[in-house]
Parts: C-alpha cells; structure tokens; sequence
C-alpha cells in the first residue's frame, strides 16, 4: 500500500493526522498545488482504503463515563471468536476489541460511568457470552493518545510533532 503513496500524499496524511478538520485550501496552500486537487487527492486516499474517515472526539468524563478498563477475555470455545465478537459489537461501551497473541483470546477497551457500572457490565452482559474468564486493568487517567507518525515524504524519518 504505502508503495502507491507520493510525496504529496504523505504530507497531506501528516496534516489530516495532527487536524482532520483542517480545511483543504489551507492544505492546498501548504502543498503548493491546487484545493481541487487536494479534493481528489484526499477522495483517493479515502478509496484506497488508507483514511478511514474522521470522528470527533469525546472526553468521556465530561458525558458521565468515569472510568476506563482493558479487559482480556479467555474464551470457553475460542471457536466461538465471531459470535463473541457479535455479541461484544451489541455492548455500547465497548469502544476497541482485539484479536490478540499470547495470553488472552481477545482484548477490549471499555467506558463505564463508574466501578458499579463497569462490575454490572462484566456480570450482567460479558459472562453470558461464553467467556471462561477476565482479567481487567482499570485506568486512572489518559496520559496522551496520538495518531501513527506520518513522514511528510514518506521515508522512515519522522520529525517530532
């Protein structure tokens, strides 16, 4: 995939990275080249596959969800991964599911409101899904999050953001 990729293109995926609301004038102007053809250029990246789409995000303590967990699940019959997976897709706090190596069978990243809620969604929904048992890590605070690092010229040096 990235072989498809140009100069251009990866300076663009730089700039979406760091504010996928930026408008494309401003990074038709960084890149030296026309809004129409930022326009395709990004309709491009979308079609391959390479931008997914953008989300606005959420604190979600500041909309009730106090607390966040990783749980690794140990699936009963890891046969049963795809309707495990169905189930888990149903459970609104769910926000990240994994297919992992070595020591769980899947790996989840949850929001609850608070501790009661999050035991209530382990007792009342995960165990009747067939999973053996979890082990949960519940977080205190989100030191950062940030996007892969895009090279502006698609090389493997990334310049710090």
């Amino acid at each position: 995939m990235a072989s498809k990729l140009d100069s251009l293109d990866y300076k663009i995926l730089q700039m979406l990275s760091l504010n996928a609301r930026k408008p494309y004038l401003e990074i038709a102007r960084a890149c030296n080249v026309s809004g129409a053809a930022i326009h395709q250029r990004i309709q491009k990246l979308y079609n391959m596959g390479v931008i997914r789409g953008s989300i606005s995000l959420i604190d979600p303590a500041s909309v009730g969800f106090q607390t966040c967990a990783y749980i690794g699940f140990f699936l009963n019959d890891p046969s049963k991964f795809d309707e495990v997976v169905a189930r888990l897709k149903t459970v609104p706090e769910v926000v990240e599911c994994y297919f992992t190596t070595g020591k769980y069978d899947l790996f989840i990243k949850l929001y609850a409101q608070n501790n009661d809620h999050l035991l209530q969604i382990i007792h009342n929904r995960f165990m009747k899904m067939g999973l053996g048992r979890s082990e949960t890590l519940i977080t205190f605070k989100e030191v950062f999050k940030r996007q892969i690092p895009i090279a502006p010229d698609g090389t493997d040096e990334v310049k710090e953001q």
